[in-house]
């Protein structure tokens, strides 16, 4: 059996999750936001697994919920970063805040 601790897991996960919500909320690059959101996928994800293992009633559904989320977080990296080229190519920026109107 592991030594490690449930609250160290939730701990961790905390940290992570935290770190990715303060890029997404100030940072301007479009690039730092998409990993300050695959961050707090991923804070979501070391829940779902310990939760899973260490839970009132253990059993393998957490972490079929985590490989389905990091199925997600992968659908929206390439939706997001096919966006993020396509205004690139338009504006010749990745800055968030050039990017608030809808022209050419």
């Amino acid at each position: 059996m592991s030594s490690v601790p449930v609250s160290a897991y939730l701990a961790l996960a905390l940290i992570i999750f935290c770190i990715g919500l303060y890029g997404a909320l100030t940072k301007k690059n479009t690039v730092i936001v998409l990993i300050s959101i695959e961050l707090m996928l991923n804070a979501v994800n070391i829940n779902l697994v310990t939760f899973s293992k260490y839970g009132a009633a253990p059993s393998i559904t957490g972490q079929v919920f985590a490989l389905f989320s990091i199925a997600v977080a992968a659908a929206e990296v390439a939706v997001g970063l096919a966006i993020l080229i396509s205004l690139y190519r338009n504006r010749r920026s990745v800055n968030i805040d050039e990017m608030n109107e809808l022209k050419n």
